[in-house]
């Protein structure tokens, strides 16, 4: 879903006030992983999460998303934000990377109560990164954060 083509509503969109958000954060791109959590952090809180409760948590890379995610579920937020960019190179390393997290991301949200969302950008080149980080086709760490607030206010309804 493209911010571009934006088709979230405010009207659906819950308020964020009582939840407490983890957002993990890869290193690697760091340019591009910085523009996706400044645009996650701006809507959480526009959406009315206290700052106080947004956590921030730095991993090397997006293959270390993983891990960095497994523990911040632990610590029990409403729901985790793994941040990263993945840009293809001239090997496979690109394929296995990005297999791997999108895998290890779901196996998370199959085996723990806590949503985990994947803000992975998986592109394949720093252009594509950067029009899909703040760029022509908007900011995908807005829209990361608004798929945990939801994500947040379905678990809260379930509980």
């Amino acid at each position: 879903m493209s911010s571009e083509l934006n088709n979230f509503s405010d009207a659906n969109i819950p308020d964020g006030s009582p939840f407490h958000i983890h957002l993990v954060v890869s290193e690697w791109n760091l340019d591009i992983t910085q523009s996706l959590l400044k645009g996650a952090k701006k809507t959480l809180i526009e959406k009315g999460v206290n700052p106080k409760n947004i956590k921030l948590s730095m991993v090397p890379g997006s293959f270390e998303l993983i891990y960095g995610s497994k523990k911040a579920q632990e610590e029990n937020p409403n729901a985790v934000i793994a941040i990263g960019s993945v840009i293809k190179g001239e090997t496979k390393h690109f394929e296995f990377i990005c297999n791997s997290v999108a895998q290890g991301i779901k196996d998370l949200n199959i085996n723990s109560k806590v949503p985990v969302i994947f803000c992975v950008l998986t592109d394949d080149n720093l252009n594509q990164a950067k029009e899909r980080s703040g760029g022509k086709f908007g900011n995908k760490g807005e829209e990361a954060a608004i798929a945990a607030i939801k994500m947040a206010n379905f678990h809260s309804k379930q509980a």
